[in-house]
């Protein structure tokens, strides 16, 4: 679990206890996906925010994870605080699956020689 997340309502909207036990598990859980030499100094900023649109209420729901030399950002608006969450996780999750490709060496794309080698050895 990120150890540091900090939960912020934004223009008066202040989200109550089980909304930010909700945000915490689910944010929290993202802390698996990244690289082990980031886990320690992550942390993250969720920003809560009701907006009044022509369709009725809505809630925007706004995450900044701080990595180790980058910032990932993912930010939704839905009629559900809660499903919100739940897309700007997935969000956050994609990315931070990028993340960790481009900065683990032994993760991601190899060169197209490398895995011919590998084929005509199993052949052999």
């Amino acid at each position: 679990m990120i150890a540091n997340v900090d939960i912020t309502g934004v223009g008066g909207y202040s989200p109550d206890d089980a909304t930010k036990k909700y945000i915490k598990k689910k944010i929290g859980a993202l802390e698996r996906l990244a690289p082990r030499h980031a886990r320690k100094s992550m942390r993250a900023e969720v920003k809560l925010d009701e907006v009044n649109r022509d369709k009725g209420n809505k809630y925007e729901v706004e995450v900044l994870l701080f990595v180790p030399d980058k910032t990932i950002a993912a930010k939704d608006s839905t009629m559900n605080v809660l499903a919100a969450v739940d897309i700007v996780e997935a969000k956050l999750a994609a990315q931070l699956r990028k993340y960790k490709t481009e900065n683990v060496p032994h993760l991601g794309k190899r060169g197209i020689l490398s895995r011919f080698k590998r084929s005509y050895a199993r052949e052999l």
